[in-house]
């Protein structure tokens, strides 16, 4: 009888039942087992080393994810510190030997991408959109700040709290003494 959903885990585990069974109720090694309609002819010994091996397989499996599984954890503990002295080499290595791309390239680094300069139209451009800017947003010089002082005149008044009883006078503080 077979399961309709074949898992790894229950061919395992069926692996390991027909095992014991096998060892029970066919203990001779030799004898010759007949199954599939005649297709299929093994002797005990043969079909126990088939089912072991399923077994085998699955364990080594197993432990191997397992151990892979540890090395990621590993790899991922160790890797931002990794990163840390990663990026610092790299700004050395820049630093070092700035944009020439002989040095860089043997390191695998692309030199810095030379700043190409504006163009006399894109320049009045930006200038337009700074003057347009600084009179939206009405932002001035530092000079035309220090010039700009500001003025209020307050008028300070309290109610008092009708609902609050004058609190009885306290006794007068003891004059400082000299």
């Amino acid at each position: 009888m077979t399961n309709k959903k074949d898992t790894k885990t229950t061919v395992v585990d069926r692996a390991e039942s027909f095992l014991a069974g096998m060892k029970k109720r066919f203990p001779s090694g030799s004898q010759q087992l007949t199954f599939g309609g005649g297709a299929q002819a093994v002797t005990v010994t043969q079909a126990n080393a088939n089912l072991q091996a399923i077994v085998d397989k699955r364990e080594a499996t197993t432990a191997a994810q397992a151990a892979a599984k540890a090395k990621v954890a590993e790899e991922n503990a160790a890797l931002p510190a990794l990163l840390v002295f990663l990026h610092a080499l790299e700004a050395f290595i820049r630093l070092t030997f700035g944009a020439d791309a002989v040095a860089l390239e043997d390191f695998g680094l692309t030199p810095p991408k030379a700043r190409t300069p504006l163009t006399a139209e894109q320049k009045a451009v930006a200038a337009a959109k700074r003057e347009a800017t600084r009179k939206a947003r009405g932002t001035t010089s530092a000079k035309q700040k220090k010039g700009v002082k500001g003025s209020v005149t307050v008028a300070l008044v309290v109610t008092p709290d009708p609902a609050a009883a004058p609190a009885a006078p306290a006794a007068p503080a003891a004059p400082p003494k000299a």
